[in-house]
């Protein structure tokens, strides 16, 4: 059974939250503040966090800072509720590494829906692994068990995310990809305002390409549209 840990110092919506999960199947751990909260996700190392960022002391960003540098719990998926909506409060949690944002107030079926995508996301083999897709093009080559790509003799570690952003793009090389594709085919939904959701994980890509690919640029922007891989 997954485990959900919770770190929200609304107890009413922390509470409201769990009794939805344990519903919809899992097992649901509570915090009601972020020092509580990392130390708990160290300790159960739960399948995926729900974090507010509205919290005293510690707040959810600080919170996701340390999940992402600690080694144990660098890889669990985060899903971050916040009331805060601007463009720059959700590039600043993807910065550090969030993998989902949902904005208050929300409905428990979109919650439901989003945790889904991120377990079946991050807990499953890619696609790439267990299907006859392309694996190898050119100098590129994809290492699904371990989200990584090689280029030439060089080999970069992707996040789980990046990974499928790379591996789309790479099964429709020569092709525009659009972002609302991406969103649907990656996230599991459409939100008409998370573009910038797109544009965030693609730059922290390319950096990532840009280290072992000698120079040469392999995903191009088609304005207004969407993404291209260029091999």
């Amino acid at each position: 059974m997954n485990k959900i840990l919770v770190i929200d110092d609304d107890l009413a919506i922390n509470e409201l939250i769990k009794v939805n999960l344990e519903l919809a199947g899992y097992k649901v751990l509570q915090a009601y503040d972020g020092t509580t909260g990392f130390a708990m996700c160290k300790q159960e190392l739960p399948s995926c966090v729900i974090l507010d960022v509205m919290m005293p002391e510690v707040d959810g960003f600080t919170v996701a800072q340390r999940i992402r540098k600690n080694d144990a719990t660098s890889e669990i998926p985060i899903l971050m509720l916040t009331a805060l909506s601007q463009v720059s409060d959700k590039v600043n949690g993807f910065n550090i590494g969030v993998d989902d944002y949902l904005v208050k107030p929300f409905e428990m079926e979109e919650l439901q829906v989003r945790v889904r995508a991120l377990l079946k996301r991050t807990h499953q083999i890619p696609k790439s692994a267990s299907t006859r897709e392309l694996l190898t093009l050119g100098e590129i080559t994809l290492l699904p068990e371990t989200y990584s790509v090689k280029i030439n003799d060089k080999q970069a570690k992707l996040t789980p995310i990046e990974f499928e952003i790379f591996n789309l793009l790479f099964q429709n090389h020569g092709n525009m990809v659009s972002s609302a594709q991406l969103l649907k085919d990656i996230w599991g939904y459409s939100p008409d305002d998370d573009i910038e959701t797109i544009r965030v994980h693609i730059r922290h890509l390319r950096t990532k390409l840009d280290k072992i690919a000698g120079g040469k640029k392999y995903i191009e922007t088609i304005y207004g549209g969407g993404y291209k891989l260029v091999v």
